[in-house]
């Protein structure tokens, strides 16, 4: 017995739309049995809808791309390896980028909805917060850059020739974060000796003749090479409050070369670098608190790595075991700072990081 072509098409396509196989449409359409018209068209009365019809469509739809991109993604790796890694990698930091976009905005909206102050969140959400928020600042002006036409083609190609200057985090391969880093750290630490010769300059300054001699040992140890203790800082820390040394107080020069430890630009007039110098550090200075209260030992060795490299530290040739220890110490010494004493705060990520460790491991 002949198949009727309305049958076939029929059951076809009820089973693209839903999803199913209506009752009395077989799987082969080579067979001579098919249900009566009338049964057929009352089943799909009853059971057919819009909302599931779209819902059948969307699925073949995605189906068909997801097949076509696993496609896409196999020649790449076998025509072209190099690319392959560049668009893994790209994918790879979309899809992370879109990540802490929805933790910030559930992080902010439990701030809302608890009426949580941004000082008493956990470290882990501070953290986050605050590397968003250098990113997308980053970000921006490259988004600019690709609203005109056709301009989006050589953001790509300035992408893929400066990934350093123009992409975040996001999108650097693991070779990269750890190349870019040490560049980095090489560039601020650059400014080191320049801001342990202004301090030495400033002690002259000084009208006590004790703070004044402290003051002037504390830079000799550091310059001769010997890592100074935290007591050694706390001894001077009242002149880091107010005149010579006092965020507002100290002169233009040392600010700016202040701002290279926190990857600040320079070129802004003196009385705003003091401002953002001061909203950096004091935000450096909660997020100790948050590691005090979460507890050290909690970190992982890439959060340990991460918190101390923000500091001031290159952790690139270091155990993980020194950087506890110095991330310990460093605690001790910021978590008994006032608000007041953001410029010492600044300082020591000279003071207690260019002569650690004494050995380094290589």
């Amino acid at each position: 017995m002949a198949l009727s072509c309305g049958g076939v098409c029929r059951g076809a396509s009820l089973i693209l739309l839903f999803g199913k196989r209506p009752v009395g449409v077989k799987a082969s359409l080579c067979t001579s049995r098919l249900a009566p018209t009338k049964h057929s068209s009352l089943w799909f009365v009853r059971h057919y809808s819009p909302s599931q019809a779209r819902h059948g469509i969307g699925r073949s739809v995605v189906s068909s791309l997801k097949w076509a991109n696993e496609r896409y993604e196999r020649f790449l790796q076998r025509r072209f390896p190099r690319f392959y890694v560049l668009y893994q990698t790209f994918m790879k930091g979309f899809r992370l980028l879109f990540q802490d976009g929805k933790e910030v905005g559930r992080i902010t909206a439990r701030m809302l909805s608890e009426r949580i102050e941004h000082q008493n969140l956990p470290y882990r959400d501070m953290e986050k917060i605050r590397q968003v928020r250098r990113d997308l600042i980053k970000a921006i002006p490259l988004v600019i850059l690709s609203v005109p036409p056709f301009a989006n083609y050589v953001v790509f190609i300035l992408m893929y020739l400066y990934p350093r200057q123009l992409l975040i985090r996001h999108f650097w391969t693991p070779q990269q974060l750890v190349e870019f880093q040490r560049v980095y750290h090489t560039q601020r630490a650059q400014h080191h000796w320049a801001i342990v010769k202004g301090m030495e300059n400033t002690s002259t300054l000084v009208q006590d003749s004790r703070l004044k001699s402290r003051l002037s040992e504390l830079c000799s140890k550091v310059k001769s090479g010997v890592h100074p203790v935290v007591s050694d800082v706390h001894a001077v820390r009242t002149l880091f409050s107010g005149p010579p040394l006092g965020i507002n107080r100290m002169y233009a020069d040392q600010k700016r070369h202040l701002c290279s430890l926190l990857f600040l630009t320079p070129r802004l007039p003196g009385f705003w670098i003091g401002r953002r110098l001061n909203n950096h550090a004091l935000e450096l200075m909660q997020l100790d608190r948050a590691i005090v209260r979460l507890g050290l030992h909690q970190l992982n060795d890439t959060e340990l790595r991460e918190a101390c490299y923000v500091r001031g530290l290159n952790p690139g040739c270091l155990s993980p075991g020194q950087c506890r220890e110095w991330l310990t110490q460093w605690l001790q010494f910021s978590t008994h700072l006032k608000e007041s004493e953001t410029s010492l705060y600044l300082h020591c990520m000279v003071l207690l990081t260019v002569n650690f460790p004494k050995h380094p491991r290589h």
